[in-house]
């Protein structure tokens, strides 16, 4: 399918889309402006200056409107390409060279992530088992694929949205096979090869993996909120492949269990769901403390994204041997337009007397360090060019932008401003106004999802806690790594002070998405267990010793599928995968270890209580699962164990 590039970069240096650097030889760039305007689409080529030591000239190239500058920034490179001489960079190539090193990352991601994924599939699933998620995976993506190439006749998609169909297509699709394929096995031991053991399972942990799928796509879907073409294609990329992820493991899974039957049990036991029977126990003696102890140590790693600076894309998401790269550090090492921002104010007007004044009150701003007249380009629209101290990001251009808006405000001057610390400073406002709405309706959506699943207002609300929680160790590691600038030999990253705040959208959505959809598996499980005659404590127990090896296992696959990310040259990709990784290890090993049990000790039937008129709303919609023999669900303790 036809999807987009380029809508993650920003020009990385001062002037117009394409930026030609001449190295061997300077006293040609009036012959490579030549060259440069011939190229189909660019509007016009100019000489833009000399090196301080005099050893290299560049070329700037501004692009026509009606051209598309993916198209116009590739011909330009492939015009230079024999030609050692001259590197091809500017806003317009570091867009087309970030997207082409994407599809080589997810490649080299796929090939990295696959074997190890086999093989622990093989570990943990065990003989034929590991087809399973394999099958399904592979259908989750192509499946995914399919249906995003509709969505892409309506909404064109961003190519960033590709990593995040296979990472989490892959993911989920693991987790939700494992959680089948565990129930399955517990059936068989219980019932047999029969009819009996595959309908519990389906109604059981069937029912399970569709809340999941539920709570992961309503979580990803809050993205679309955001007026940003990144987000929304994450956002609806997301959604759509959890729900095709659940209806894959859903179709596949139960015809594979029908078909191989006892050949799917496991022949080797061991004692792991009586370690987390005994866990569980442990930290249900000391409810209170464990939960203090824990919630602290979250809060101190979460604690470094509060000082998160936010950062646009910039020429350093570019790998340091791709010629933009090259040509921004020639600019930022070699020329005294280095650490300025371009800011171009176009004006629609009859009266050249208000363009004079806007022009002449924008150069007397802070931070202007040059300033060009107002230029007329047609009967009625001039332009005004500024040259702002320091990059995008930077207190003066962000200033510059928005005391330009003013002044136009002031003398009634219907005026644009553009380049990219506007683009920023839009991207934030969008960002702000968004924010709540997308923050009220994940949680409200989070909690809907939850109360039908439970008929409880105490376990949703708590369940959403945690998950901020989770999502700020996340976003705690993220800040603590790229903004810090730490294992940048080993990531292989230059880091440029903050992090690109879609990033740190895509990732708390993300993190959020899976911490609850382990939560959905274990509160599944402990909600059966209640409803079959077990105790308050004794329920939790046994929910974790059936949910604990999988729910570790399934984000130990997934922290994989999806930490492939951070093999990628391009930081802004890494940062999704790392967060992502950390998220789910951390709410795996963690919050359903120690922190769900300790306070659904320390609640006790409080966890179940609802209001009266909301307890007969939710019996009314008929979405509980219905009474099961308590043969069905037997205390975990260690004389029972079984592999979950």
């Amino acid at each position: 399918m036809s999807i987009r590039r380029g809508d993650r970069s920003s020009d990385p240096a001062p002037g117009g889309g394409l930026v030609a650097a001449v190295v061997d030889d300077p006293a040609a760039a009036e012959a490579v402006a030549d060259r440069l305007a011939e190229v189909p689409g660019v509007a016009t080529a100019t000489p833009g200056g000399t090196a301080r030591d005099g050893g290299s000239a560049i070329v700037l190239g501004t692009i026509e409107a009606a051209a598309e500058s993916e198209d116009v920034a590739a011909d330009a490179v492939e015009a230079f390409a024999d030609d050692d001489g001259v590197a091809v960079g500017g806003g317009a190539v570091a867009g087309l060279q970030i997207g082409e090193q994407v599809g080589e990352d997810l490649a080299r991601a796929e090939m990295m992530a696959f074997p190890v994924l086999l093989l622990l599939s093989l570990l943990i699933f065990g003989g034929r088992a590991a087809l399973l998620p394999l099958v399904v995976g592979i259908t989750t993506v192509l499946g995914t694929f399919l249906a995003l190439a509709g969505v892409n006749q309506v909404y064109g998609l961003s190519v960033f949205a590709l990593n995040l169909v296979i990472g989490l297509g892959l993911g989920l699709a693991i987790d939700y096979t494992l959680f089948l394929l565990t129930r399955y096995r517990e059936e068989l031991d219980r019932q047999g090869p029969t009819y009996d053991a595959l309908a519990t399972t389906m109604a059981t942990a069937g029912r399970t993996v569709a809340y999941s799928a539920a709570t992961v796509a309503v979580a990803l879907v809050t993205l679309t909120v955001f007026p940003l073409g990144f987000l929304k294609s994450m956002g609806l990329a997301g959604a759509v492949v959890a729900v095709v992820a659940a209806v894959a493991s859903l179709v596949i899974s139960p015809a594979l269990f029908a078909l191989w039957g006892a050949k799917l049990a496991r022949r080797r036991r061991t004692s792991s769901d009586a370690r987390w029977y005994r866990l569980s126990h442990a930290v249900m003696r000391r409810p209170g403390t464990v939960a203090a102890v824990t919630a602290v140590v979250m809060i101190a790693l979460a604690a470094p994204a509060l000082r998160a600076e936010w950062t646009p894309v910039d020429a350093t998401a570019v790998p340091k041997d791709l010629s933009a790269r090259i040509v921004s550090d020639t600019l930022a090492e070699q020329y005294d337009g280095a650490g300025s921002t371009p800011v171009t104010v176009v004006v629609a007007t009859d009266d050249a007397a208000q363009a004079d004044t806007l022009a002449t009150e924008a150069a007397a701003l802070p931070g202007v360090e040059e300033a060009t007249a107002a230029t007329q380009l047609d009967a009625s629209t001039w332009q005004v060019d500024l040259t702002v101290a320091g990059d995008a990001a930077g207190d003066d251009a962000q200033r510059v932008v928005v005391d330009v808006r003013d002044i136009a405000d002031g003398i009634g001057a219907d005026a644009l401003v553009a380049g990219p610390a506007a683009e920023f400073v839009d991207q934030q406002d969008a960002i702000g106004d968004s924010l709540p709405l997308a923050v009220g309706l994940l949680v409200l959506l989070t909690l809907l999802v939850l109360w039908l699943m439970t008929g409880s207002v105490v376990l949703p609300v708590k369940a959403v806690v945690m998950n901020v929680l989770t999502v700020g160790v996340s976003l705690g590691a993220l800040t603590w790594v790229y903004q810090d600038g730490r294992f940048t030999g080993l990531l292989g990253y230059t880091p440029n002070g903050g992090i690109e705040p879609t990033d740190f959208l895509v990732a708390a959505a993300l993190v959020f998405a899976l911490s609850t959809d382990y939560g959905v598996f274990l509160l599944g499980r402990i909600k059966e267990a209640r409803e079959s005659g077990l105790g308050e404590r004794e329920a939790v127990a046994t929910g974790l010793s059936r949910t604990g090896s999988v729910v570790t296992a399934a984000a130990i696959l997934l922290a994989v599928a999806i930490g492939a990310f951070s093999t990628s040259e391009i930081s802004f990709i890494q940062q999704i995968g790392v967060a992502t990784a950390v998220g789910v290890l951390v709410d795996a090993f963690v919050v359903r270890s120690l922190l769900v049990p300790a306070l659904m000790g320390l609640l006790g039937k409080w966890n179940w209580w609802a209001p009266m008129w909301l307890r007969r709303v939710h019996d009314r919609i008929g979405l509980s699962e219905g009474p099961r023999p308590v043969s069905a669900v037997e205390p975990a303790g260690p004389e029972l164990a079984r592999t979950p």
